[in-house]
């Protein structure tokens, strides 16, 4: 979290470019999601839902309180979202071998299906933007996100 006593004033040629970068990452963000966002809509579900399916595929046996981690949400946020993926058999929640304390998620066959869906739109739109913007700009691009999500 960037300190505002201690930053230095912002010139007002500086503060325009900041602005359209943050309206660049809004309208971008708006077009990355659109696609997943009208799949899920004929579901009634909506991004969380999207989310919660993304990173159980990714890792799955993955925890309860390991998605609350990632997720960065309370359990009470994740709660109604994951239970309905749970009664729509997208998802399942089986005890660990190891723990029996322990839920472990797992994207059922349905859910890897629809969660490869969602996701794979935007793998070719990013596929398709890093090709026309070049390995220099997709380098880039990927180093401003990973100072972005650390900060």
């Amino acid at each position: 979290m960037i300190d505002q006593k201690s930053e230095p004033l912002l010139t007002e040629e500086r503060t325009a470019e900041l602005r359209e970068a943050i309206e660049l990452l809004f309208f971008s963000y708006r077009a990355f999601t659109r696609g997943p966002d009208q799949i899920l809509e004929k579901r009634g579900l909506n991004r969380v839902h999207h989310r919660i399916l993304y990173f159980v595929a990714r890792q799955p046996g993955l925890s309860v309180n390991e998605l609350l981690g990632v997720l960065e949400v309370s359990k009470q946020a994740l709660h109604i979202p994951l239970r309905q993926l749970l009664s729509m058999n997208l998802v399942k929640n089986d005890k660990s071998k190891t723990d029996g304390r322990v839920r472990e998620l797992r994207l059922t066959s349905a859910g890897k299906r629809l969660e490869a869906r969602l996701t794979g739109t935007q793998l070719l739109q990013l596929d398709n933007v890093f090709a026309e913007a070049g390995s220099d700009a997709e380098k880039a691009w990927r180093k401003a996100m990973k100072l972005l999500a650390t900060d």
